[in-house]
């Protein structure tokens, strides 16, 4: 009872920082990152698909991506749904490749990006610590109906406590690397 709660922690919290990590790559930094157009939703005849599958995204220098459709009419949409993806992007076409330029960040602009990284992880962790106070909550209802003793509801929270920890100081480290990364010129 007890360790399915705990795994159902472990799991639920391992899948809370691995969407932040999701979310820090779509904050871009001024380096140019394939992973930037992962969100781009591409009109693939008449069905929205991930960029990646109907084309091949590269980093041509650390300014420059290079997006090289598979089929050579699918160039128009390709650069327009990357314009139309929200990123501060402008897409140009040459031929079958479309390079798409990283502007520069202003210091400006890097500190408000910062900004966001932090509330970023700081719903990260906030969604840990919910999922803390779920599984103690689930402790505490099976101490209510005598299912375990008080002695082990109390290691089990110890543990959930450790788990949280844990999870927090990735998520901190996570923000560490990614506000350097951001303040980096």
């Amino acid at each position: 009872m007890i360790d399915e709660i705990t795994q159902d922690a472990r799991s639920r919290m391992t899948k809370s920082v691995d969407s932040l990590k999701t979310a820090l790559t779509k904050i871009r930094t001024g380096r140019a990152h394939p992973s930037l157009l992962d969100q781009v939703m591409v009109d693939y005849y008449g069905s929205m698909t991930p960029i990646k599958q109907v084309a091949n995204v590269v980093a041509e220098d650390s300014r420059t991506l290079a997006v090289t459709p598979w089929e050579k009419p699918m160039v128009s949409a390709i650069e327009k749904a990357i314009m139309t993806a929200d990123l501060g992007l402008n897409p140009a076409s040459q031929g079958t490749v479309i390079r798409v330029p990283m502007p520069m960040l202003t210091e400006e602009r890097r500190r408000d990006l910062v900004k966001v990284v932090k509330a970023e992880g700081e719903a990260g962790k906030v969604a840990v610590r919910n999922i803390r106070r779920d599984a103690n909550s689930d402790f505490k209802d099976l101490l209510k109906e005598k299912e375990i003793s008080e002695d082990e509801a109390r290691n089990a929270e110890d543990a959930i406590q450790k788990l949280t920890d844990k999870y927090v100081a990735e998520i901190d480290k996570l923000l560490e690397a990614k506000e350097k990364e951001m303040m980096e010129i």
